[in-house]
């Protein structure tokens, strides 16, 4: 199926602010992914502030005194919630309780919990199903309807995450079963495995957030899992250090190749600057990865 190119034409803002003048609506979005899909959904309908800058964290991102007082003025806030963004929840929960309307993106899906042997907890990180990320559209058409916006791109981004679905079944599809094994810096990619039939061997940092650290009895629990799966590609946040991969070779002597994702975060520029460019690329990376013969 042919991809959809959708092009917003409104301008962006991630400075904290909007076009000096602007008499449109302002949506304030917390993390850039959210922002992108928002963004297209929206078209030139509102201004949008996207809180989150390209290659931050989303567990870690803080927000200036002038984002916040911003926040706290926008006809509507976007957020990813589920415990995402750890630095910006306050700031969200206090436009809240000022009245502005609050989208919370993960409150519109199915959501999996991340589980090792010792702890579990909500995942947050839904983008990685585009089947989710047209629930998450659904609901945000609603409400910006429902503040008064217009969208003028919500048909156009729906058929876009279809095809992205589309594209991401057939191509993983290539993968042999035995070898759909996913091993990340931490766990981000449970939608993705339980939307298309992987299955998450393990992490690094044995958590949904990058803030947790390994002990040295996860790094020999992983290792051993990791060779049991016969895993040949860890793949790392491109916005954390490769050495929380890495480690695993100094520490527990397995050696594997280190993949750099853009996972959480959109880039400033390239393939992965936008969110349906970043889900291809890493789809084509993870394929590319889980064929290395060890």
């Amino acid at each position: 199926m042919t991809a959809v190119v959708v092009t917003a034409t409104l301008a962006v803002t991630t400075a904290g602010c909007t076009a000096a003048g602007s008499d449109r609506p302002l949506v304030a979005v917390t993390t850039n992914i959210l922002g992108d899909v928002v963004s297209e959904v929206v078209g030139d309908r509102a201004d949008v502030m996207v809180l989150m800058p390209p290659g931050a964290d989303p567990h870690s991102f803080e927000v200036s005194a002038q984002q916040a007082a911003r926040l706290r003025s926008a006809d509507l806030v976007v957020e990813n919630g589920l415990g995402l963004e750890e630095g910006v929840a306050r700031h969200v929960q206090a436009a809240a309780e000022d009245g502005v309307p609050v989208t919370t993106a993960g409150d519109t899906v199915e959501t999996l919990d991340w589980t090792t042997e010792d702890d579990s907890g909500t995942d947050p990180h839904f983008w990685t199903d585009p089947a989710r990320m047209v629930d998450v559209v659904e609901a945000l058409d609603a409400d910006l309807r429902a503040v008064g916006i217009e969208p003028g791109g919500t048909d156009a981004y729906l058929a876009a995450l279809q095809d992205l679905d589309d594209e991401m079944t057939t191509a993983l599809a290539t993968v042999p079963e035995d070898r759909r094994a996913l091993v990340t810096n931490h766990h981000v990619f449970g939608y993705l495995a339980d939307r298309y039939g992987f299955r998450v061997v393990g992490a690094v940092i044995p958590s949904g957030t990058t803030l947790a650290s390994p002990s040295a009895a996860d790094l020999r629990d992983l290792a051993d899992a990791i060779e049991t799966a016969g895993v040949p590609t860890i793949f790392a946040d491109a916005s954390q250090p490769a050495r929380l991969a890495e480690v695993l070779a100094e520490e527990v002597d397995v050696h594997v190749t280190v993949r750099p994702l853009a996972t959480e975060s959109l880039t400033e520029d390239g393939a992965a600057s936008t969110y349906l460019g970043m889900m291809r690329s890493n789809t084509a990376a993870i394929v590319d990865g889980l064929s290395i013969r060890k």
